[in-house]
């Protein structure tokens, strides 16, 4: 039986790493797995999916996938999406379509959470109705578990701001809950930088 899931974690916590890899699984069984991303994150190419260690691949876009019939997503094995913290409520609900009605497994990697420690909209679904759900784990600066995507502006913590603003480790940091309520980037964000 085909599954919605959704593997969520803190920025840096190897979501599109663990992306990458799950297709190249399928790959290796000689398995065909389509690798999509919304179009809005655009920071490594329209069509390029990359990770922090330098592992990459090309990719679809949602908003194509979402375009497709019923016989052409029947020719992949699985379906998986990066950053799925921005999809939409419909993109969701037509993933659910693929799982129930066409019996293919999607697996889902994104935030839970924006800078602000809220959901995204994405994320808030997916988190309603994926049949499994689990937490990739990081770590902050001190040790404990990082579950706060904390965003940076001259080195300090800020929590107003729009939702989005892409970056990676110059604009965020992922921080325990005491660190990012008390703004604490310990000695470890100079060195990011």
């Amino acid at each position: 039986m085909a599954k919605l899931y959704f593997r969520y974690g803190a920025m840096g916590s190897s979501k599109t790493a663990n992306a990458l890899m799950v297709e190249y699984n399928y790959y290796e069984r000689g398995k065909r797995a389509l690798l999509v991303k919304p179009q809005l994150e655009n920071r490594d190419g329209e069509l390029t999916i990359k990770s922090r260690m330098g592992l990459s691949k090309e990719c679809g876009l949602v908003e194509e996938l979402v375009k497709m019939k019923d016989a052409e997503l029947l020719k992949y094995d699985c379906i998986i999406v990066d950053e799925a913290q921005f999809i939409t409520k419909e993109q969701v609900r037509f993933l659910v379509h693929i799982v129930d009605d066409l019996e293919l497994p999607v697996i889902c990697y994104g935030l839970r959470t924006d800078f602000r420690h809220e959901l995204f909209e994405g994320s808030k679904w997916l988190l309603a109705w994926a049949d499994s759900i689990e937490e990739l784990k990081t770590v902050c600066w001190c040790g404990k578990g990082a579950s706060c995507n904390a965003r940076i502006s001259n080195g300090k913590v800020v929590y107003d701001g729009e939702q989005v603003v892409l970056g990676g480790n110059e604009s965020y940091m992922a921080l325990c809950r005491k660190h990012y309520y008390e703004g604490n980037l310990g000695e470890t964000f100079e060195v990011k930088k």
